[in-house]
Formats: C-alpha cells, structure tokens, sequence
C-alpha cells in the first residue's frame, strides 16, 4: 500500500486530476485486491462523493490513519504532502515489520527442526535400540525406562497429542475473541520482564507515528487520538490513551493525561511535553517515534541474540539425555562382563 500511496502522491502532484490519477494506478496496479479498491474508490468519487466517504467504504482494507490524513489533506487542500508524508510512514512500519520477522526467523527455524528432530529420535531411533536391552533380564536404569514410556506414548498417542495441540489452538483463538479475556492477557503479557517492555515499546511506537503524521496534517487532537488508539495491539495501552482523551477533553495537556495513565514509556511523555511547550508537537512525535522503533530494532536483536543459544543448549541437552538412555545399558552390561 505505501507503494501505490506514494504513486499516487507524485501523480497528484504532477497535476492529474484525483480520476486521471486513480486509473493510471489501475491500470499500473498488478495486484488484484488493490486495483478492486482504487476502482471502487474510483467510482464512488465520479457518483460525487468525496475521497474520504470513498475510502470509508473500505474500511476493513484502509486503516483508519490513512483515512484520516486523506481526509486532512482534502480538507486543506495539500492532499499531496501528505500522501508523501504517509508514504513515508507506512514504510517505516513495513520496515520495521520486515526487520523483527527476519530476526525472528532463525530462532523459528532451529526451534522447528530441533522439534523434528527430537521427535524423530523419540518414535524410530529409541524404540529400535532399545528394544534389544528390552528383551534381556537385566533391569534398566531409570532414565533408560523412562524414555521407552515417552517413546511409546509419543508412537501410540502422537496423533491425539497433535489433534489436543490443534484444538486447543483453535479454541484459544474463538476464546481470545472475548474483550476481557484478551485484557487479562495482555495484562500479563506486558508484566513479563522482557517481552512487557518489548510490546509497550512496540505499540508505543505505532501511537506516536500515527499522531505525528495526523498532528502534522491539521487533523483535530482528540480525532487524532482516537485513531491513534486503533492502531494499538494491547488493550490496556489503548484504556490509557481512552482515558488520556477523556483528560484532554476536560483541557488538560496530552503529556500529563498521558503521565497519568503509566503506561507509556517516559521519554515519549517528556518529548510530547517538549513538543506542547514549543508548538513542535508532530516533530516530536515523529522524533519520538524513531526513536522508539530503532529501541525495538536494539531488543528484537538482543532477544534473538539470547533465543538463539537457548535453543541449541536445549536441544542438545534433549539429545545428551536420550543419548545417555541408550548408552547407560551399554555400560552396565560391559561391567558386568568384566
């Protein structure tokens, strides 16, 4: 989307007219999901509606901050502004989006083929070595008799295991649709000691990116708030920013509402503040916006960096334990022949 916004910014500021440069991105778009929508907006602007009442009417495929400054670009007449300054926002969140799955992607990977292997190890290697100890009288050590137990519960209960596994996905996630149960879990996600600060940071983020580009656009305050609050992932930061708005309505400065909810890392407090002070608030934003992504970028390379290590210490261990349950009969018999 950043792609064909930023198209249609230099389109517009070339001097097309807003039909002229809708079916130059039709006809450029290869996507088929995205030319559906330029063409429907396409056609609700030649039945007289404005832009904003256009997008309106794809709602669930453009977010709400795109909407907005749209509709502040129209308002203002500098719809090409601030269709770049979007661009340019929507690429930062791709960006960074693109960096933390990329980061994340190794880790995914060695934890996957670590589970493969494992249970590779588990249902054919064990049950074919240790069978040959098993038709012997000697008696086993324990941790010899307690991987056969975990063998054959994985051989002969594995696909129910599986199906448990995949049901109690599927209903967590019909579950987690209920409002309060995700609050309480997000409440419990942001109080863990490394991924909470990690989620705050993120979100936060997201919340100051939104408002500087919507600040920066002359949309309203408490309008900009409440798309700011959309944009959120974690239910209790967006409680804070409702309750926020509910301050700044009464008149008090965004900075203190915002203090007053303790949910949003100090420095975006402190810089908002600054940025109130000044009348600099959408450059300060955009600052503390930066500045928060490029502190997600630092903990998603620090979390990867530890996850990494992790994974191939438990991994090994795993093998080293099935290992030594094969080896431990191997021993005992060859002291017993001595």
């Amino acid at each position: 989307m950043c792609l064909v916004t930023r198209q249609w910014a230099t389109l517009l500021a070339s001097g097309l007219t807003m039909e002229q440069s809708l079916s130059a991105l039709i006809e450029q778009a290869e996507n088929i999901v995205v030319r559906d929508i330029l063409a429907g907006v396409r056609a609700e602007i030649l039945a007289g509606h404005s832009l904003r009442t256009a997008l309106d009417q794809f709602a669930e495929q453009i977010p709400v901050i795109y909407r907005a400054s749209v509709a502040a670009g129209e308002k203002s007449g500098e719809l090409s502004p601030i269709m770049v300054q979007l661009a340019d926002h929507l690429e930062r969140r791709q960006v960074l989006r693109q960096k933390t799955l990329q980061a994340l992607l190794y880790p995914v990977i060695v934890a996957s083929v670590a589970f493969l292997v494992v249970i590779g190890l588990m249902t054919y290697v064990v049950p074919s070595v240790v069978s040959v100890f098993q038709q012997g009288k000697q008696s086993l050590p324990f941790l010899t008799r307690a991987m056969i137990t975990l063998s054959s519960l994985l051989r002969e209960w594995g696909w129910l295991m599986a199906v448990i596994a995949v049901g109690g996905g599927v209903i967590a996630r019909y579950a987690f649709r209920d409002e309060d149960l995700r609050r309480r879990w997000h409440s419990r996600l942001m109080g863990a000691p490394f991924v909470g600060r990690y989620l705050r940071t993120l979100d936060s983020a997201r919340f100051a990116s939104t408002l500087s580009i919507l600040v920066g656009s002359g949309v309203p305050l408490l309008a900009a708030l409440e798309a700011g609050r959309e944009v959120m992932i974690l239910l209790p930061m967006r409680d804070a920013i409702a309750h926020a708005v509910g301050r700044v309505r009464e008149g008090m400065g965004l900075a203190r509402a915002l203090a007053q909810a303790g949910q949003f890392p100090p420095l975006l407090i402190h810089m908002i503040a600054s940025g109130e002070a000044t009348g600099q608030l959408s450059a300060l934003l955009d600052r503390a916006a930066k500045l928060q992504e490029a502190d997600v970028e630092n903990r998603t390379v620090v979390l990867t960096t530890l996850m990494e290590p992790v994974l191939l210490l438990s991994m090994g261990g795993v093998v080293l334990l099935i290992v030594l349950a094969v080896m431990q009969p191997i021993i005992e018999i060859n002291q017993l022949i001595r």
